[in-house]
């Protein structure tokens, strides 16, 4: 409220509801991409390297491909022809920018990736803007630099107690169920391992 008395409540609602559905938007694409490996047969990168060598011109020829010659439905064809036209940097280019300036944080990231490689050859590395999704059917871990001293690692194992190390999901809400925090490459351990493992054998 101003000194006339007047109240500011509608417009910061207008604008928590406009967040709100923001965020119920980025939340339903994250699940159809999540979902993509099982619903589609492939996950988003490798219909990325497809439309990619394919390089079609106009939108409409991406999906009708993805339909016609693969058998995906509309729905899918459309989010992933989009995305591809989206992104317009190598998977290499996007981990390097997540570690700009957290550079220190390299070594506990290819820990990481070394680990869950050993899980399966069916383990799919998405890196994004912000984070690398795990992905088996569905995505089942997420690696982000939270700051530059520490990695959060999301993991995904339903009805799995917490504990003073396997926090809640914290920041990465319902696309994870828990948390771990890492700061050093050391705590890449067995309890780690199996926590990663665990995650994988529900990802199906």
């Amino acid at each position: 409220m101003d000194k006339r008395g007047t109240t500011f409540l509608p417009f910061t609602k207008s604008i928590y509801l406009a967040f709100a559905k923001y965020e119920h938007m980025d939340k339903a694409l994250q699940t159809m991409i999540n979902n993509m490996p099982e619903k589609t047969g492939k996950s988003l990168d490798e219909w990325k390297k497809i439309l990619k060598a394919k390089a079609f011109a106009k939108h409409s020829e991406g999906v009708k491909f993805l339909k016609s010659e693969h058998g995906v439905t509309h729905g899918f064809a459309n989010t992933i022809v989009t995305l591809s036209k989206e992104e317009h940097h190598s998977e290499e280019d996007l981990v390097t920018n997540q570690y700009k300036g957290k550079e220190a944080l390299l070594p506990i990231y290819e820990q990481l990736l070394k680990t869950v490689k050993k899980l399966g050859s069916d383990v799919v590395i998405t890196p994004k803007k912000t984070a690398v999704s795990i992905i088996r059917k569905k995505q089942f871990a997420l690696i982000k630099p939270a700051t530059k001293t520490r990695i959060d690692l999301g993991l995904k194992i339903k009805d799995k107690p917490t504990t003073d190390r396997l926090e809640n999901s914290g920041p990465f809400g319902t696309m994870c169920t828990h948390r771990v925090r890492i700061t050093s490459s050391d705590e890449v351990d067995q309890e780690l391992t199996d926590w990663l493992s665990e995650a994988y054998q529900k990802a199906t």
